[in-house]
């Protein structure tokens, strides 16, 4: 095979064409040299390039994150004049829609692995937060934090289940999203709600005082 000109080509922009082309042997030879190795002849890129660009199992998993991250990004270009609510069921459903489930599962026995525990923790932050951007949430203060911590949760135990799942269509899967989105909207607003009485409340502080020194 024809090997394509890339030494003139950033690493960065071939990480993700290579990744691409990684995706149809990972199920067999998971995220590995030789995955990568096929997707290096498949994509007509020199070998000890596409080693350079995928050093390793943390640059593929990196790298394939961004990509499903972007292909989910776009697929909801159009979502925004949906409610929160629907903006994030349809996050979550199009991540699981764009992926494979047998490349999810070696990538998910990966990041199970001890040594891969903190990269693990910043691609599913990684993966909350872009669903949340792609969603249209701007906010920057405890919310950006509180917002993505929750998301987390349900994308993770969402994973574990779709991985699971013989359901025709995924349906039991949509089924288990809406539970867990019903879930969190109903502790919101009973955080509101709380948050509401508590204002409302007397200050402590002030009735103390009050008892230290009376008003005369």
């Amino acid at each position: 095979m024809k090997i394509a000109m890339t030494q003139d080509i950033p690493l960065a922009e071939l990480a993700p064409r290579l990744v691409q082309a990684m995706l149809p042997h990972v199920p067999y030879d998971g995220w590995s040299e030789t995955a990568l190795a096929a997707a290096a002849r498949d994509a007509g890129i020199d070998a000890d390039i596409a080693a350079l660009a995928l050093p390793n199992a943390e640059a593929m998993l990196t790298a394939w994150t961004t990509l499903v991250n972007a292909n989910m990004a776009e697929a909801m270009a159009a979502s925004h004049n949906m409610k929160v609510r629907d903006r994030i069921r349809m996050a979550l459903v199009t991540r699981l829609e764009t992926g494979d489930r047998e490349v999810t599962r070696r990538a998910l026995n990966l990041l199970a692995q001890a040594q891969h525990a903190a990269l693990s923790a910043k691609l599913l932050w990684q993966a909350a937060d872009a669903m949340w951007r792609a969603a249209g949430d701007t906010a920057t203060d405890y919310n950006h934090y509180t917002k993505r911590l929750i998301l987390s949760g349900i994308y993770s135990a969402t994973l574990l289940h779709w991985t699971q799942d013989d359901s025709e269509d995924f349906a039991a899967t949509r089924r288990f999203i809406d539970r867990r989105i019903d879930g969190v909207m109903r502790f919101e607003k009973a955080k509101a709600k709380l948050t509401g009485m508590a204002g409302k409340l007397p200050d402590p502080a002030r009735f103390l005082g009050r008892l230290r020194y009376p008003a005369v």
